[in-house]
């Protein structure tokens, strides 16, 4: 007899326990979040709990999100606040972006400086070939011309007296000679026989002097140098301004001594003659001469023979 209940209620207790489990099953998924569940850690030898926790699904998600947030978060301040990103695949060093910085911040300003020579140089070849624009005035109508009438031109007696003073002294003045304004002489660039006259009709405004390639070429007069470079036409090319007005221009030569903003004195040696650019003919000097704008015939100055 006590085996016997013994039995039945063995079968009870199972029986209680299946039906747990399929309501556990038919639950909320509210209630399998918040379902505990204990994490026990123990001797493998002696089989001590030495610690234990309460967990549920909802924890281990919280507690794992804000772990990879927070991990997440880490990397990004370390990455963007720190020298670690310049060990990444993909990131450039401090100081190649400073270095690329300055770079670009020179080749800005260099090409300032070529946009200003090129308008330099444009104004120059436009004052060697006259090609220069008139300016025009404009007139307004609306603006009355003043009338002589009515304006008092009688000297008073104080001032005729003065006027009469200074005519005085500077009628027989002995600085007349020395004001005058002196005459430019010029200085032969090279000696040779002239191969091409000055000729305005086929538009020919220089001489061309046949030389040995290499003959030194001289400065005409004292002066500075207001171009000095190569052109794919006339070859190296140099340009002076002298004073009163003149300007000399050496083309077709085989090597430059002088810079742009160099002073040069009479007969100083500036270039080589030579054969350069496509417009050549042979080794000589394409030398022209320039006054006040217009060109003129250098053998009108300067004795090339």
């Amino acid at each position: 007899m006590y085996r016997f209940k013994k039995t039945i209620h063995f079968y009870t207790i199972r029986y209680s326990n299946l039906a747990k489990k399929n309501k556990d099953k038919k639950g909320s998924f509210r209630q399998k979040l918040i379902y505990n569940y204990r994490l026990v850690v123990m001797n493998d030898e002696s089989l001590e709990e030495l610690l234990s926790f309460k967990l549920n699904r909802l924890n281990v998600f919280v507690i794992g999100g804000l772990s990879a947030i927070a991990l997440i978060v880490l990397t990004s301040v370390l990455i963007a606040f720190t020298p670690i990103k310049e060990y990444i695949p993909g990131y450039s060093p401090t100081k190649l972006k400073k270095t690329a910085s300055k770079l670009v911040y020179k080749v800005d300003s260099l090409e300032q400086k070529l946009l200003i020579n090129e308008a330099y140089i444009k104004s120059i070849k436009s004052l060697l070939t006259g090609d220069i624009k008139k300016e025009k005035i404009n007139k307004n109508p609306t603006i009355k011309q003043l009338s002589t009438k009515d304006v008092e031109l009688n000297a008073s007696a104080t001032d005729s007296a003065f006027r009469q003073d200074v005519e005085q002294k500077d009628r027989f003045s002995i600085f007349e000679r020395a004001t005058k304004e002196k005459e430019m002489v010029f200085f032969a660039p090279a000696k040779g026989e002239i191969s091409g006259n000055f000729n305005t009709k086929n538009k020919h405004l220089a001489v061309d002097i046949v030389l040995v390639n290499g003959t030194p070429i001289k400065a005409v007069a004292d002066g500075t140098v207001i171009f000095s470079g190569f052109t794919a036409k006339t070859g190296y090319v140099l340009i002076i301004e002298h004073d009163q007005g003149f300007i000399s221009v050496y083309k077709h030569n085989e090597t430059l001594f002088k810079e742009q903003g160099d002073l040069v004195k009479s007969g100083e040696v500036i270039a080589n003659s030579g054969s350069t650019g496509t417009l050549t003919t042979g080794p000589h000097l394409h030398f022209e001469l320039w006054s006040n704008g217009y060109p003129v015939n250098p053998t009108d100055y300067i004795d090339f023979k």
